[in-house]
């Protein structure tokens, strides 16, 4: 697993497996606070994720946390669900894509 938030998303599109992706069509966008974050988006559409730096001009949902706290939710440290209960992720958006991102986020 990346070390950084910048090397996680750099990774990331080739490491997502598509059959996951059927039937989905939205737009992540992740915020990343403090030194060493960033944003980014991923676009999904057509069984495919398109990883890309910057805002997403209408993400269907946002998550928020800082650097620290990401790299522990991808790295299987704090629990996705977890960090949204206890403030350390915010979620803004539909809450149902929130719930499959943990599926899609595996990597093949």
């Amino acid at each position: 697993m990346a070390q950084t938030v910048e090397g996680f998303f750099s990774e990331l599109g080739g490491k997502i497996d598509p059959s996951r992706l059927q039937g989905m069509n939205a737009t992540y966008q992740f915020v990343v606070t403090g030194d060493g974050g960033g944003e980014w988006n991923v676009a999904i559409a057509n069984g495919q994720a398109t990883v890309s730096k910057g805002t997403a001009d209408a993400p269907s949902i946002t998550l928020t946390s800082s650097v620290a706290d990401w790299l522990d939710i991808v790295s299987g440290k704090l629990n996705g669900q977890t960090a949204f209960l206890t403030g350390k992720l915010k979620i803004k958006g539909d809450m149902t894509l929130a719930m499959k991102l943990q599926s899609v986020l595996q990597v093949k």
